[in-house]
């Protein structure tokens, strides 16, 4: 599965090395020996961090987003109007998508995950903060809409161009352009300002 990177014990490290390994094979791939192999621990010395193969995996995973969602949450402050908020918050997104090909591998893996029990601790300990600030902002837009399904919308639209990007451009009408981040957070921006929010 992969050859050893050399000694590596601390925690940071491993989640760090784990990250990769998740992103390729998804939970099921993994085993807590290829892990440890990819670090170049024993078996044991990755127990006395992670006593099991889910406490491992979530925190890999809490530990991709962590820095992400910290930029995220920072365009979501209330010094700005909720209309620049949005937009810093899509641009932001795009850029972070369009950057991290490991991340977007992983997060696909963590939406087949077929264990609700896992995908129940990882939406609230992992995801929750950020959904519920886009939650809120939304809500701020317009009163007409579902803030729930609309902020599912907007995540949607900008994620789903990344994780779909090695196959839609043999679609017809596609242009390299289509990948810039900021072509993209544009073209979200100016859907819900002229599309969703127009009468």
């Amino acid at each position: 599965m992969g050859q050893s990177i050399g000694k590596r014990q601390t925690r940071e490290d491993i989640l760090e090395f784990s990250v990769s390994l998740f992103a390729e094979f998804g939970y099921d791939g993994v085993s807590m020996r290829d892990v440890a192999a990819v670090c170049g621990l024993t078996p044991a010395a990755l127990y006395y961090h992670f006593p099991h193969k889910e406490a491992l995996y979530l925190e890999v995973v809490a530990h991709a987003f962590r820095e992400k969602s910290a930029a995220l949450l920072n365009n979501l402050k209330d010094s700005d109007s909720p209309w620049v908020q949005l937009e810093n918050f899509i641009t932001n997104l795009a850029h972070q998508t369009a950057m991290d090909e490991i991340f977007m591998r992983l997060m696909q893996w963590v939406k087949l995950d077929s264990e609700e029990t896992r995908q129940q601790k990882l939406a609230t300990h992992v995801f929750k903060d950020l959904f519920l600030a886009v939650h809120t902002l939304v809500a701020k837009l317009d009163s007409r809409y579902d803030p729930y399904m609309l902020s599912i919308s907007i995540i949607s639209l900008v994620l789903h161009p990344s994780e779909g990007r090695k196959i839609r451009k043999f679609m017809p009408g596609y242009r390299p352009e289509h990948d810039q981040p900021d072509v993209l957070a544009r073209h979200v921006i100016d859907l819900l300002r002229m599309g969703l929010f127009q009468h």
